[in-house]
């Protein structure tokens, strides 16, 4: 590295959110320690953040392209995303060069009065934006009534708050990250609620040619998430679903083994198909296509079909 690219700040590109801010503000505490260099935050503004329309609507990839394009056009050096948010298919002359540790990948509830989802009662009216939290907690068959939203954090909240809604469901890494874990009523069993593929876990990509710069933010990765996410994502992509699919993915490492629990869900919550597979970290792109074809043998085909 020469004197004068040491010298020089790492532009690290990230939605202008105060969620995305915090995380890529980590990210970027994390790569000046690695780099030694300093970093500058470079705000994007995204086709997501432009719209108010619901998800499913504006499309996959509507809270990236504008970062991909801004990284491959040379404004920023490195892109930070949600890895959720990020369509499975690889953007050709970018690489993910880090998947950092994971932040805690359930999702929670916040409640009116602090009360828990079991105490919640028939006809409550819940606030979330993605057909997988409606379609798992229709399951329960608990008459919760599921509406539609979308925001940062604070809208969605403020709901609550408001008296507009009775509770919301949100990622519990989004709040941790932004300091605001005390207003948890309760974190959802994944056996209940199956977090998004990739939830809690941030993608840091940089350009393909940049190999020196890949090398230094490669320090950030963490091998037990990555694998994990690998494990998510391709049995989402295995069903062919996109983001905003009622489709559930968890995987984790323990000594050595990777679990992962797959789950597709109706969107009224009729019927649901959940599935386990297991082996290495080594072998998770292994691991999700093989669950991804358990799935669509027991029908998810049919669930995905409906929910399209």
């Amino acid at each position: 590295m020469t004197g004068s690219s040491a010298a020089r700040p790492i532009r690290l590109g990230t939605r202008g959110s105060a969620l995305a801010v915090a995380q890529s503000g980590q990210v970027a505490e994390a790569l000046r320690a690695a780099s030694g260099r300093p970093v500058e935050l470079v705000e994007v503004v995204t086709t997501g953040d432009r719209s108010a329309a619901p998800v499913q609507r504006l499309g996959v990839g509507v809270f990236v392209s504008a970062l991909r394009d801004a990284l491959a056009g040379g404004e920023i050096d490195v892109a930070v995303h949600s890895y959720k948010d990020l369509p499975t298919e690889p953007a050709p002359g970018l690489v993910i060069a880090a998947v950092p540790e994971r932040a805690d990948p359930r999702d929670v509830l916040v409640a009116a009065d602090g009360v828990g989802l079991a105490k919640l009662p028939a006809g409550a009216r819940v606030g979330t934006g993605a057909p997988r939290r409606m379609a798992q907690l229709n399951a329960l068959g608990a008459g919760l009534t599921c509406v539609p939203i979308r925001g940062n954090v604070d809208t969605r909240i403020r709901k609550v708050e408001s008296g507009e809604l009775d509770a919301v469901v949100v990622a519990a890494a989004g709040l941790q990250r932004l300091g605001r874990l005390t207003e948890v009523t309760e974190f959802l069993d994944p056996d209940l609620v199956l977090p998004a593929p990739a939830q809690g876990a941030l993608a840091v990509e940089c350009r393909v040619t940049d190999t020196e710069l890949a090398a230094t933010v490669g320090a950030l990765d963490d091998p037990d998430t990555r694998a994990a996410v690998l494990a998510e994502r391709t049995l989402l992509a295995t069903l062919e679903a996109g983001c905003t699919a009622p489709v559930g993915g968890y995987a984790t490492v323990t000594d050595g083994v990777l679990s992962l629990r797959g789950a597709v869900v109706a969107l009224d919550g009729s019927a649901s198909i959940r599935r386990l597979g297991t082996g290495t970290p080594a072998d998770a792109e292994s691991v999700g296509r093989r669950l991804a074809a358990e799935l669509l043998d027991a029908g998810a085909d049919s669930l995905l079909e409906s929910a399209r």
